[in-house]
C-alpha cells in the first residue's frame, strides 16, 4: 500500500506538535521543521481542527496545538480519516462500473487476498499512537528545531562529581 501526501504530512503535523512543549506552533514553523509546502498544510490542519485533533487559535499571537485526545490517536485512525481510496485494485471500487468489471470477478479469490493484506495494514497501523510515536520527544524535537526539550540521550548522561574529601 502507498499512502498519498496529505496523509503522510498530516501524521507529521501531529507528530511535530506532540513533541512540542506548551505554547502555539505555526504553520510556518511546521514547514520550515519539514521542508514541505505552507499551502500544502494548510489544508490538512483545517482537516486536522475539524476532526477535533487540533486546536486552532486565530489571530496574530494565533497557532495550533494537539487537542488533549490526540496523542491516544491510532494511526489506524488518522490514515483511516486522510485516506480517500482504499480500493488496491479497480474490483475494490464500491460501485465498480460495467466496463471495468472483471471477468473472472465471480470467482475471484485475488480480491480476498488483497482485502486480507489491506485489513493487516491498517490492523498494524492501530496498535500505535501518536504519543508512543512522538517518545521520546527530546530526539524528534531536536530533528526538527524545536527547542526547549532535552534530547533522551543527553538527559541520560549526567556527569559525576567526585566526593568531597578532607585532607
Amino acid at each position: 500500500m502507498r499512502l498519498t501526501d496529505y496523509t503522510d504530512y498530516a501524521l507529521r503535523v501531529l507528530l511535530y506538535l506532540s513533541v512540542r512543549p506548551a505554547g502555539l506552533s505555526t504553520i510556518q514553523e511546521i514547514s520550515d521543521a519539514y521542508g514541505i509546502s505552507k499551502n500544502h498544510l494548510m489544508k490538512i490542519v483545517q482537516q486536522l481542527g475539524q476532526l477535533g485533533w487540533v486546536e486552532t487559535v486565530r489571530g496574530r499571537n494565533g497557532g495550533l496545538r494537539l487537542a488533549d485526545k490526540s496523542r491516544a490517536l491510532t494511526i489506524g485512525d488518522i490514515v483511516r480519516k486522510t485516506e480517500n481510496d482504499f480500493a488496491i485494485v479497480g474490483c475494490f471500487a464500491e460501485m465498480a462500473k460495467e466496463e471495468r468489471s472483471c471477468v473472472i470477478q465471480p470467482h475471484c479469490r485475488l480480491r480476498g487476498v488483497l482485502a486480507a493484506a489491506r485489513d493487516a495494514f491498517l490492523a498494524e497501523l492501530d496498535k500505535h499512537t501518536v504519543g508512543e510515536l512522538a517518545t521520546p520527544a527530546g530526539d524528534l524535537a531536536r530533528l526538527l528545531g524545536i527547542p526547549g526539550i532535552v534530547p533522551e540521550s543527553a538527559a541520560a548522561v549526567v556527569p559525576s562529581r567526585a566526593p568531597l574529601t578532607e585532607n
